[in-house]
Parts: structure tokens; sequence; C-alpha cells
């Protein structure tokens, strides 16, 4: 009888043993820099997040799941905008990308490779860009 009411499906099963997402935290101007250098190296992926916004938490779930297959070969960078405003409006005029909230930003090169917002961030083809 209980079974179907505490059914799993089989993509729950695939994310299980995907390795967890280690975001590293955006809280400075002066990060950016660092970020910038080791584009150089590998793929850096910045997140920027509202706390207020569910939209924001929701992606932020589905984007946690996907980005695990990315785990180890690329940087995971976390800005809470909220908290760091002036961090935030650093991302926006160093890199030259409009503000937008939740945002997703891919930098190789010190170059912006891609970038988008809200739900469409969750159709970037990352892959291509490691």
């Amino acid at each position: 009888m209980f079974k179907n009411f505490f059914k799993t499906n089989d993509s729950d099963k695939e994310t299980k043993n995907v390795p967890a997402l280690t975001w590293k935290p955006l809280q400075s101007e002066g990060q950016l820099e660092e970020i910038s250098d080791q584009s150089k190296l590998r793929l850096q992926i910045i997140y920027k997040h509202s706390s207020s916004c569910g939209i924001s938490s929701m992606v932020l779930r589905q984007l946690e799941k996907s980005l695990g297959a990315f785990h180890g070969r690329a940087d995971f960078h976390f800005l809470d905008l909220l908290s760091f405003r002036d961090a935030s409006n650093e991302v926006a005029s160093r890199f030259q990308v409009n503000h937008q909230s939740p945002q997703l930003i891919l930098l190789k090169n010190e170059t912006v490779v891609a970038h988008d917002s809200h739900y469409d961030l969750l159709q970037l083809s990352i892959e291509k860009y490691l």
C-alpha cells in the first residue's frame, strides 16, 4: 500500500551517485580577478542567486542536479547578490553581462562564453565549453 506513496523514480536514483556540488562562495570584488585567472585553466561557473526569489531557489535545486555531472571539471561560484551587492555589480561591469537573477555565467579564457537567466539558464550547453 505504501509503495506507491513513497515511490522514487529512476532520475532520483541516478542523482544519488553524483557527488555533491561544491560551491565556492563569491563574496567580494577581489575574488573576480582570481576567477578570471582560473578561467584560463578550466571553466568557471558563476551562479547569481537571490534568496528572496522563489524562482531563484527553484532553479538552484534543478541546477545543482544537472551541474553534478561536471563535478571536478569546472569550478562553481555562488553569489548571494542580496548579501554581496557590490560583488554582483562588479560581475556585471567586469564581464559586460546585464544583471539578472537568477543568472548563470560561464567564463573561459577570461571571457564570458555563455550566460542566461531564470529557467533558461537550465538549458545552457555547458558540456561544449569544458
